[in-house]
């Protein structure tokens, strides 16, 4: 058991299966301790994500409203102008957002648009924000660009576990995502790679999803655990409350304890757990979360919620200290010209 904070890459099964099954306080009580030896306990990182092209994605996801195949009446939207990107930025980034997540319905991105990405990611730098894209999968020479125009983080989700993936996805396998995460990685670019709990996988395949970050060469920088939101019209619209919130919370631990310099992020499902089960996934070592009032088409929890529930539990939003930075360079550049 890692009671130490020691980082690991060669967890068993075994090994994460017991921690995430010990009596729950003792659970808790491991999570916090790892979780402060490499974190302000008090402190959770804000991304803001925005949808810059929505549906009519190739992909059969069972939970997803933008694939194609599924009946959910979203309308395909055509790719978002850079201006409309910058707009949300300033918005986000007056919110207290540090980082802005910026999501295509894609399998993979295309030539026409991928330009385009290419100067989101160059304006919202711009601004002081990180960047973060996910655009489903990426060849070597779309990795190299994204490296040069100055991405941040790459977010590509595994979901669950390989054993269960194939119920949940036919058109892509498991090593597909596990090849564009190492892509990514080796061009140094950070990764975010979480998964979904309550699609009707079993326990194990929760252990699993955990094992499979934990044994990456490099832990993803952060990894987000999103609770099903069922949506009508997909294959999973019926698992609506199938989901215990303890499970969810013994995940986040869990997750913390084998990982303990990554962030593990609260996000899509937020809506359905209670103000007092969000405080216990803070204690469990979460400490990032998907911020503003929307996702990709999914509702999350308005930012004035977030800012009174940070303020019940002593929580600090963590600065932008690239937007301190930017805005420091600024005042002092407009010093020499008035000088």
């Amino acid at each position: 058991m890692n009671t130490s904070g020691q980082i690991r890459h060669n967890w068993t099964l075994e090994e994460i299966r017991t921690i995430m099954d010990q009596p729950f306080n003792d659970l808790m009580f491991q999570a916090q301790s790892v979780h402060r030896q490499y974190f302000n306990p008090n402190e959770v990182q804000t991304s803001t994500l925005v949808n810059i092209k929505s549906g009519g994605c190739a992909e059969d996801c069972a939970y997803c409203s933008q694939s194609a195949r599924n009946q959910t009446n979203l309308e395909k939207e055509q790719m978002m102008e850079v201006q409309e990107v910058i707009e949300q930025a300033l918005v986000a980034k007056e919110r207290g957002a540090t980082r802005l997540c910026m999501g295509a319905a894609w399998r993979n991105p295309n030539k026409k648009d991928f330009p385009r990405v290419l100067e989101m990611v160059k304006v919202v730098k711009a601004l002081g924000l990180e960047t973060c894209l996910t655009l489903g999968m990426l060849n070597d020479e779309q990795v190299k660009q994204l490296k040069e125009a100055g991405l941040d983080y790459y977010n590509h989700n595994l979901d669950t576990s390989e054993a269960f993936y194939p119920k949940i996805i036919t058109t892509r396998n498991y090593q597909d995502r596990l090849d564009t995460i190492d892509k990514v990685q080796q061009a140094g670019i950070s990764v975010c790679s979480g998964g979904i709990i309550g699609m009707g996988e079993q326990h194990k395949d929760r252990a699993e999803l955990l094992r499979t970050f934990a044994t990456m060469r490099m832990h993803p920088n952060s990894v987000p655990i999103n609770l099903l939101v069922p949506i009508e019209g997909t294959p999973l619209a019926h698992m609506k409350g199938k989901t215990d919130s303890f499970e969810f919370i013994r995940v986040i631990a869990t997750a913390r304890i084998v990982m303990p310099q990554t962030y593990v992020r609260l996000s899509a499902g937020r809506m359905s757990l209670s103000d007092e089960a969000q405080a216990l996934c803070f204690m469990a070592g979460a400490n990032s979360i998907f911020y503003g009032d929307k996702l990709l088409t999914t509702d999350n929890p308005e930012s004035d919620h977030d800012v009174q529930l940070f303020a019940k539990l002593g929580i600090q939003m963590q600065q932008n200290i690239k937007a301190e930075m930017a805005a420091s360079k600024m005042a002092e550049q407009m010093t020499e010209l008035t000088a």
